[in-house]
């Protein structure tokens, strides 16, 4: 437990003595720093010190790779069976949406109709936000998925092709650090690692969200270090992957290490809108459910997200195609369909 420590305190002073003379950490350090921290091998002072002299430097791309590089060794792996087709994966905040509407569960719902599976991940209401999180929204739809094991998850990404990866469930190790999270009061360098984190192995298109330019870069950095094939980068609603349609959506393709920036004007496509406002879960249910049948306030919104995406999974050849499509599977009810079907192996599970 000492040299745990003392190895530790290394690590440390390198990311906390400064501008001048911080060196930062090789992946490998910092990949065996989160390791020391995820099993509690670091002491409380240590941990909190760590994450937040480690947010005030900003961690590198390859002390990110190398936090990656922990959570695929300790953390949940699920896996595509063979024949399948390639996942989205999509990376958002863990500590979930405040100010606006979410519309990645319906847009999720509409891409499984459409035979495309999804990867999720989430946790319980988490700092520094509290916000809504997934396995909330789902749940109010009908639709739990907590409390599945790792096999039942595997299970239900085979059967359904959905899958979300809860972090109560499937990460008890990185859970843990909640704690920290609200005494420190800000995000720590782990919850930068999250948007560009996946459970899955194998082949997949990883969505990751962004506010900030500086964000996107070392997002795009740390993949390539990783070893992520194709990525598209959203600067969407709150940091996640819901595009707005009160505004150019700004996002970028990378695909055999060429990056192609994409501006998306959701005005020229009549999608034009403000974004919705969250209130509360039982508002937001009343709207989703109408969404999904092409009505109601979360309409537009939902129509935009589910074309862009159809679009950028190559389930259409352009995004005008995608539009229609995604006009098509809402106006026939499909995704409700597809709710029901998922709601029914739950139960059976």
């Amino acid at each position: 437990m000492i040299e745990n420590k003392e190895q530790f305190k290394i690590y440390l002073s390198k990311i906390g003595s400064g501008e001048k003379t911080s060196t930062g950490l090789t992946r490998k350090e910092s990949a065996h720093a989160l390791k020391l921290i995820l099993k509690g091998k670091a002491s409380p002072a240590q941990i909190g010190a760590f994450m937040l002299a480690h947010r005030i430097r900003r961690p590198e791309p390859k002390e990110l790779a190398g936090m990656l590089d922990t959570y695929r060794e300790l953390g949940p792996l699920i896996q595509s069976k063979e024949g399948k087709r390639r996942p989205i994966c999509f990376g958002m905040p863990f500590d979930g949406r405040t100010r606006t509407s979410p519309i990645y569960p319906l847009t999720t719902l509409i891409l499984l109709h459409a035979g495309q599976p999804v990867v999720l991940h989430g946790g319980n209401r988490m700092p520094v936000k509290y916000g809504i999180t997934t396995a909330e929204l789902f749940k109010t739809l009908g639709l739990d998925l907590t409390g599945l094991t790792i096999d039942q998850l595997n299970s239900c990404f085979d059967s359904t092709g959905l899958a979300l990866v809860h972090q109560p469930d499937h990460f008890f190790l990185a859970d843990n650090l909640i704690t920290y999270r609200d005494e420190l009061g800000k995000r720590p360098p782990i919850a930068s690692m999250e948007l560009i984190w996946t459970a899955h192995q194998g082949k997949h298109l990883f969505i990751t969200g962004f506010v900030h330019p500086p964000t996107e870069d070392r997002a795009w950095k740390t993949l390539e270090l990783f070893g992520e094939k194709e990525i598209i980068s959203i600067k969407g609603l709150e940091g996640g992957t819901d595009l707005p349609i009160s505004r150019a959506c700004i996002t970028a393709r990378i695909k055999h290490h060429q990056c192609e920036r994409i501006i998306l004007h959701p005005r020229e496509h009549k999608c034009f809108g403000k974004d919705l406002e969250w209130r509360n879960l039982d508002e937001w249910r009343d709207h989703a459910l109408l969404a999904l049948e092409n009505k109601g306030p979360l309409r537009h919104a939902l129509l935009w997200n589910t074309g862009v995406y159809l679009w950028f999974a190559e389930l259409a050849k352009t995004l005008e195609e995608g539009l229609n499509k995604a006009e098509e599977f809402m106006s026939t009810k499909s995704a409700k369909k597809t709710l029901e079907k998922i709601i029914l192996w739950r139960s059976n599970n």
